[in-house]
């Protein structure tokens, strides 16, 4: 990943990301002609491990058995910056050139499958613990529960212990805060899906008020 200086995300701001936003993808190179891809829910523990589990008959178990080191990508705050909104001073809108403003981190780990029950009840506990509505009923996982210890065979746990971290933040750096402005005001006023999240950190990155 490309990171310019303007665009490299401080460690407050990829932990506060991570803190945030959930859900990514785990690439496990293995030693295939391809990577295994797998979208998941995962928990950050806000220091140095992500954990997760996924089904048993997924095929990163293999990937990772060859090769355990794995990288957890999130992409989070992003949107399309209109080419005539990024058009430089003096350069007419209609030759303006369009660009995307997003958050990505991307976490190079080493991977331990967890597979006991107690070490794959512990994940599923910080799992539901993050995840689940505070309206939630759901106990605890227990082999208590029958149908916990039921379904607990058919999945695995994995540990990533975080060993170099890759984050960028790309909101017009490189652009002088009075165009930051007026891109922050294009955004407000067109309000797609994720306009205002991707709004809220340009305006942080350029210590305007929100």
């Amino acid at each position: 990943m490309l990171i310019h200086p303007w665009d490299q995300a401080s460690r407050d701001e990829w932990r506060d990301l991570l803190g945030r936003v959930d859900f990514g993808q785990l690439i496990a190179p293995g030693r295939g002609d391809y990577p295994v891809v797998v979208p998941s829910h995962v928990i950050y523990d806000g220091d140095a491990q992500i954990w997760l589990h996924l089904a048993r008959p997924n095929p990163v178990w293999r990937a990772i058995e060859q090769n355990p080191h794995v990288v957890f990508s999130v992409i989070a705050d992003h949107t399309y910056v209109e080419a005539a909104w990024n058009a430089e001073d003096g350069v007419p809108a209609e030759h303006g050139v369009p660009t995307s403003y997003y958050s990505a981190v991307q976490l190079r780990c080493l991977a331990e499958i967890v597979d006991d029950p107690d070490g794959k009840f512990e994940i599923l506990t910080r799992q539901l613990a993050r995840l689940e509505p505070a309206r939630s009923d759901r106990q605890p996982p227990s082999a208590a529960i029958e149908t916990d210890r039921r379904l607990l065979p058919g999945i695995r746990g994995l540990r990533l212990s975080i060993e170099s971290i890759q984050a960028k933040m790309k909101y017009g750096g490189n652009k002088s805060v009075e165009k930051r402005q007026e891109i922050a005001a294009h955004l407000a006023d067109r309000n797609g899906p994720m306009d205002q999240a991707a709004r809220a950190r340009l305006l942080r990155r350029s210590g305007l008020a929100e």
